[in-house]
């Protein structure tokens, strides 16, 4: 199959496997400098962003009783951001493994703010009691100083930010335990039942060497739906509340919206127009068919427009038609001109039953806010558009690969929020570590998950000696790959 593709000018795309050996160290004192360097590296990276973060969480309002005080509310949120950072699964083992005098003085080597390790129950009672969007706010704030600094910059494609959106489950109760709920019904006939469920809509920016940077969360919440006339929540409403925070923070950014099938209509793409967004959108077969009849009836006249290429190992075959006129509204009074774009695309595998070479198809189609061209068919499309599934590339990470994503870890609305913006926060931290040229060496050895756990494994051992807070707390400065 390889001489076949050099053949035919196709560039099979390199894939990074994890090490299937044996452990490559001989000794004892290899294996303590490995995860010496290892956390010591990742602390490095993370104190670049701590001082800004702990004088933003110095400003959260406090308002839990001074006497009573016994841990200051940066050394919460502080710990709760570790407790997703190291991946504990749940409150009761964070109270468990993070508390052991071996962890919590290895703690107090890398994080000298953390003079005790306070139970994890002090920190849900201070997530039901404080404004957790500030928590969100000051993660924001992040990821702008960061774009400030252009540590991105190297990864943009015409000067542009990429956001993709997308909605999933959080988790689901038989049990309504919060008026915030959303509601459906499960089950038909006699078995039907009803079913509560927290649904978050999330933004963030996917780039198209995989890096992948978590931004916002939007909550859908019954609350938040006409109530009068029962009508629930839903993704194409908080997509206009994010898309009115996201332009609120950044108003002079350039961006390039990504989202899939659910979004082809007007209103959504008459907000990004509105916002001055760049968009690609997915259109699915059975959306808009009235701009699937123009698009099949202008092709046949416009034959020029079309290109084959090869991209890796696939060869693709576009084809688009610009000026197409879309209405929408009451009575078909709104007009909008799209530009429609169809990729076909074909590429060779070996059967895992037969192990023959077969070739597989498929076909994507997607609205671009933009006219197309020969020259940018191809950023707009493989480098943008086709970078979409990053999103859910990070929630099945969030959700699969230790993050608990899924786990409620408090019933109370306010908490399970707060614990929300700490895991997206933690996560956002493990993601600059996984980028670093600092970890690299590491994470091409063993993979990003694993490191976590080796380091996390290393401060529950006696590894890590005092002397190592000089080499934390050197200065140090991010670099990205």
């Amino acid at each position: 199959m390889r001489q076949i593709q050099q053949a035919n000018e196709l560039i099979p795309k390199e894939r990074n496997h994890v090490c299937d050996s044996t452990s490559k160290f001989k000794t004892v004192e290899e294996e303590e400098q490995a995860r010496r360097n290892a956390t010591v590296e990742q602390v490095k990276m993370f104190r670049t962003q701590l001082p800004a973060l702990l004088s933003q969480l110095s400003k959260i309002p406090d308002h839990r009783n001074p006497k009573k005080i016994k841990h200051k509310l940066t050394v919460l949120i502080l710990y709760g951001i570790l407790t997703f950072v190291y991946q504990m699964t749940s409150r009761r083992e964070a109270n468990r493994v993070m508390t052991q005098p071996q962890f919590m003085e290895n703690l107090r080597f890398l994080f000298p703010e953390l003079k005790s390790i306070p139970h994890n129950d002090s920190l849900n009672r201070l997530l039901t009691s404080i404004n957790v969007t500030r928590i969100e706010q000051i993660h924001i704030n992040l990821v702008r100083r960061l774009i400030r600094n252009k540590k991105f910059s190297r990864y943009l494609v015409n000067r542009c930010y990429p956001i993709a959106i997308d909605g999933t489950q959080k988790f689901k109760r038989n049990e309504i335990w919060s008026e915030e709920c959303s509601g459906r019904t499960v089950g038909k006939g006699k078995t039907a039942r009803p079913q509560y469920y927290v649904y978050i809509l999330e933004a963030s920016l996917v780039f198209h060497n995989g890096l992948i940077i978590p931004l916002m969360s939007e909550f859908l919440e019954y609350t938040k739906g006409d109530t009068s006339e029962i009508k629930e929540d839903c993704e194409t409403k908080a997509f206009k509340r994010l898309a009115a925070r996201l332009k609120n923070e950044f108003k002079r950014l350039s961006i390039m919206i990504l989202l899939d099938g659910l979004y082809p209509n007007g209103p959504i793409m008459e907000i990004c127009r509105k916002n001055k967004w760049d968009f690609m959108i997915v259109l699915q077969d059975k959306s808009l068919p009235t701009v699937w009849e123009e698009f099949y009836g202008l092709q046949k006249l416009q034959t020029e427009q079309k290109i084959k290429m090869n991209w890796g190992e696939r060869r693709q075959e576009f084809e688009w038609v610009n000026d197409i006129e879309y209405y929408y509204g009451s009575n078909q009074k709104k007009q909008m001109t799209l530009h429609v774009v169809t990729c076909k695309e074909s590429w060779q595998e070996i059967d895992k039953s037969s192990c023959k070479i077969i070739t597989q198809k498929s076909r994507h189609a997607w609205i671009s806010s933009k006219p197309l061209t020969e020259n940018n068919i191809h950023d707009r499309c493989n480098f943008h558009a086709r970078h979409r599934w990053g999103i859910e590339i990070n929630i099945l990470i969030e959700k699969r690969h230790g993050y608990q994503y899924e786990h409620c870890f408090s019933y109370n609305w306010n908490a399970m929020k707060g614990y929300h913006y700490l895991m997206r926060l933690a996560h956002l931290f493990n993601v600059l570590s996984e980028y670093s040229e600092s970890l690299s060496p590491h994470i091409k050895k063993i993979g990003i998950r694993n490191l976590i756990h080796f380091i996390r494994n290393t401060l529950t051992g006696p590894w890590l000696h005092r002397d190592i807070e000089k080499n934390v707390m050197a200065p140090c400065q991010l670099r990205l790959l």
